[in-house]
């Protein structure tokens, strides 16, 4: 018969309390759930949605309660994706969206959409109405309208995901990318729109010193013809009338002096 040792067995019988403290505290610690500010949460039991719970703390079942977290915070999400334009070119898109969760609705949208519904319902979202706007436009029309394009997905993705509980706050396209083929046909174009604008403005400046030229030359007529009018009987009389008391004015008092035998006064200058 196999002896035990007193040491042995007072041994085993203390890891026996370890363990059943350890099993309380793992117990206990698998009791209770925080739910952090910003954040609602819902509570299932073995697959079966029990409720949503808000900031604080809150009880479980240890081992048989789930609890799944969602952010009420506003959200944003990049997706990328391509289009086809009106004319038929291929746009790659960059769209930025701020989306958010009411806490209200965690319930139905677990059950609805699940935790990831950003990926299985917002994100196809974007891409189906993306693609229904950008075909309104040509391609070199899109980026002068940028701002309408994004205005218009803005009001579809509101009212698209409002019927999902999900609300979409904003949305920006960021970027916009365009096949290296159209790129160079738009730069051909600005390039060819460039030269016929100078060649338009050198036109009107032709067009412009032409149109002086003739106002000048008219202008230089209408004085000449001006002139010819005034010249009349009465100012050429005014005229010799003016030099006559130029004469007089510098006449110094003297008769003049007559040579005998001459019928005409010969006048002496002194």
């Amino acid at each position: 018969m196999r002896n035990i040792t007193p040491g042995f067995t007072f041994r085993r019988l203390w890891i026996l309390p370890l363990l059943f403290v350890v099993a309380v505290v793992i117990v206990c610690l698998n009791s209770y759930f925080t739910v952090s500010a910003g954040n609602v949460a819902v509570k299932l039991r073995l697959g079966k949605l029990i409720g949503a719970y808000g900031e604080g703390v809150h009880y479980k079942i240890p081992f048989i309660d789930s609890v799944e977290k969602f952010s009420v915070r506003i959200k944003k999400d990049s997706f990328d994706t391509e289009a086809f334009s009106k004319d038929l070119q291929t746009v790659g898109l960059t769209l930025a969206v701020n989306h958010r969760i009411l806490p209200n609705t965690v319930e139905s949208i677990y059950r609805n959409l699940g935790p990831e519904y950003t990926n299985t319902i917002l994100k196809p979202m974007v891409e189906e109405w993306t693609k229904a706007v950008i075909a309104k436009y040509s391609a070199d029309s899109l980026i002068a309208n940028r701002v309408e394009v994004a205005r218009e997905l803005n009001e579809i993705l509101k009212a698209k995901m409002a019927e999902k509980e999900v609300i979409v706050s904003d949305i920006a396209i960021t970027n916009f990318e365009f096949s290296k083929q159209f790129l160079k046909a738009v730069e051909e174009k600005q390039i060819a729109e460039q030269e016929a604008k100078r060649a338009t403005n050198l036109v009107e400046k032709v067009k412009k010193e032409a149109e002086q030229k003739i106002l000048q030359a008219e202008a230089e007529a209408k004085s000449l013809r001006l002139q010819r009018e005034v010249v009349s009987d009465n100012l050429i009389k005014l005229r010799q009338v003016e030099a006559q008391l130029k004469a007089i004015d510098k006449w110094d008092g003297r008769m003049p002096t007559y040579m005998a035998g001459n019928q005409m006064p010969f006048v002496m200058v002194h």
